[in-house]
């Protein structure tokens, strides 16, 4: 169990690094890329704590979220390489 928690503890600190190259990223590509690790690194905080506290009921969330995270990804690098959202 001491790992598990070092484990989410290493996370945790990950995405607080990170949150610092997403308001002060030197381009704009590094802070969606930052923005985007963030959230699956988030991802993966939540599958972690589900292990942890032996609640399966809480990966319900965690699989929606990477659905929909995978998909606003697309969106996002379509907008930075054509500059619109349209079909």
């Amino acid at each position: 169990m001491e790992l598990m928690l070092a484990l989410i503890l290493v996370y945790a600190i990950a995405i607080l690094l990170l949150s610092v190259v997403a308001f002060r990223g030197p381009t704009i590509g590094d802070q969606v890329l930052a923005i985007d690790v963030i959230t699956y690194a988030s991802l993966v905080l939540m599958t972690l704590i589900t292990i942890y506290l032996k609640q399966p009921l809480l990966m319900t969330v965690v699989i929606p979220l990477a659905l929909w995270v995978y998909a606003l990804d697309i969106y996002i690098a379509k907008y930075l390489e054509r500059g619109d959202l349209g079909a």
